[in-house]
């Protein structure tokens, strides 16, 4: 004879499903579980080794666009493993500038290839200075440690005949608090 539950006792209780939009597809709505959202058909984002460009819109003077790229990935072509850097990228724009949304996608196409740290940071050089034909470009690649190992790879392009304006030193004064002394 098997033995009854306590009468106290309550059957566990099912998490109640996400309600669904009448109008959503119906895998969709099979997709969906409690805490999980549903996958885009199409995603927001996605790498891509296109850089877009818009015109400079001073192109009259020289002025420095700095990016910072903190989370670049791609991986060792040897071992599979993961190498991580921080990218700076310096430019003089001529005629045209890079887009920025393109370069994220652009630097993130790099996350599952497999090249040394060199040829990755001069093929960068090689496309931007492909897509915007700048004045001047510098990228400074700050490799994470690998094998007890820091690597640090600086590429530079000039453009032909471009030539910088003489650096200007100016005074040095000391931060001020607004306490007298």
């Amino acid at each position: 004879m098997a033995k009854k539950a306590p009468a106290n006792t309550a059957a566990p209780v099912q998490p109640a499903a996400k309600p669904v939009a009448k109008n959503a597809p119906k895998k969709a709505a099979e997709a969906v579980s409690v805490g999980e959202r549903a996958k885009p058909a199409t995603p927001p984002s996605a790498p891509s080794r296109q850089i877009d460009v818009f015109p400079n819109p001073a192109p009259q003077r020289d002025y420095v666009i700095q990016f910072q790229v903190p989370e670049f990935t791609c991986f060792c072509p040897l071992t599979g493993q993961p190498d991580f850097a921080h990218f700076t990228i310096d430019c003089i724009a001529d005629k045209l500038c890079v887009e920025l949304k393109s370069l994220k996608m652009y630097m993130w196409s790099y996350r599952n290839d497999g090249a040394f740290h060199e040829k990755v940071t001069n093929d960068i050089l090689t496309d931007i200075v492909k897509a915007i034909n700048p004045r001047f470009l510098r990228i400074t690649a700050k490799w994470y440690v690998r094998g007890g190992i820091y690597t640090n790879v600086v590429v530079e392009h000039r453009k032909k005949g471009w030539k910088p304006a003489p650096k200007v030193d100016l005074p040095q004064h000391n931060a001020e608090t607004g306490l007298l002394g």
